[in-house]
């Protein structure tokens, strides 16, 4: 007698539940996905290559924030000043300890996240308004730190920094850095797709899910409200260090209060509570402005340009659509591009019988 497969999602074990890439097919497509990221040298110039290299970093800043907003239910206004913080404590570990820049990276992000354990120790017993009052002093605390402490920051000059080198090898080009880039990325969000697989992950989740039933059941609010900010700070600061290391120069007013509103925008796009959303709200944010500044020079000039009398305002749209677009996702698609993206693949999965 034959026997009959399991039909649909079947599982039968936690473990199995967790499983970062349940069916063959993902991990085709994520090992398809690695290999054209790797090739992309080949094929895109130095301007594409910089998109790529500008989603990867803002990526890992904004799955640092997920972690603290999507996945512990906190909220921080002041991410920005964090992710500012590593790229100066990179480029100051370098210049004043001459660290080499690999080893600077993960230095700064363990530099920052003590910044953000000094933040987040009174934001732990805080919510809601008053969190976000929190992190927002937070925010303007660390912007007016980097204004005054040249010795740190450079000041209102700014700090040079230097490129990514290793045992010869030079990253300072977009063709080689987008693999400094690419690595990261990938041990980043292994390293949260497993966090979450922990005790601790869990602890997280119920602290967001139910703070009151988590207390009860034995779970220190405010120490995992502390470690969410931590970690939070420690993904800031390694995308920051990445950030100053491509760019090759941090200036003090690059990381202010709408950089952070845009790191909010990340999470809340992408989908609250979604690892790989992360990656796919830093895309969107990325791209978007530039897809908004491709239409705009294309109707700059032509007859719906001068029947509107747009003029000179076609300029802002590159601003006005990153937050038409955050107030379009919270009307129409609260969980964001992720949970979108779970509702295709579950419609194919089952096609023609998607109900």
């Amino acid at each position: 007698m034959a026997t009959l497969a399991p039909a649909g999602d079947f599982r039968t074990s936690y473990r199995a539940d967790m499983t970062i890439f349940p069916t063959r097919g993902s991990r085709l497509a994520l090992w398809l996905g690695l290999a054209l990221v790797a090739a992309s040298p080949l094929v895109f110039g130095r301007y594409e290559l910089g998109l790529l290299i500008n989603i990867g970093i803002m990526g890992i800043a904004a799955l640092g924030l997920n972690i603290l907003v999507g996945f512990t239910g906190q909220i921080s206004i002041g991410h920005a000043a964090f992710f500012g913080f590593g790229a100066f404590a990179s480029a100051y570990a370098h210049d004043t300890w001459h660290i080499p820049v690999v080893l600077c990276i993960p230095l700064a992000g363990i530099a920052t996240a003590l910044v953000g354990l000094v933040f987040g120790a009174p934001a732990a017993r805080l919510k809601g308004l008053y969190l976000a009052i929190a992190t927002l002093a937070a925010q303007f605390i660390l912007e007016d730190f980097f204004a005054r402490a040249q010795w740190f920051t450079g000041g209102v000059a700014g700090r040079i920094t230097e490129p990514f080198a290793l045992f010869g090898w030079v990253a300072d080009r977009e063709e080689s850095f987008l693999y400094v880039v690419l690595a990261w990325v990938i041990l980043m969000f292994l390293g949260a797709a497993n966090l979450l697989r922990t005790r601790d992950g869990r602890a997280l989740v119920a602290v967001r899910d139910h703070y009151l039933s988590a207390e009860m059941m034995g779970i220190n609010l405010a120490y995992y409200r502390t470690l969410s900010f931590g970690i939070a700070s420690f993904y800031a600061g390694i995308a920051g260090a990445l950030y100053a290391h491509y760019l090759l120069f941090v200036s003090v007013e690059a990381f202010n209060i709408l950089f952070s509103i845009q790191f909010l925008g990340m999470v809340i796009i992408g989908g609250l509570g979604s690892v790989m959303g992360s990656l796919m709200g830093a895309a969107f944010m990325v791209l978007l402005p530039e897809v908004v500044q491709a239409g705009a020079d294309a109707l700059a000039g032509s007859a719906i340009d001068h029947a509107l009398k747009l003029g000179a305002s076609i300029s802002f749209l590159r601003e006005m659509a990153v937050g038409a677009a955050i107030i379009l996702f919270l009307i129409f698609e609260p969980d964001g591009l992720a949970h979108r993206w779970r509702l295709i693949k579950a419609y194919w999965k089952l096609y023609p019988f998607s109900h």
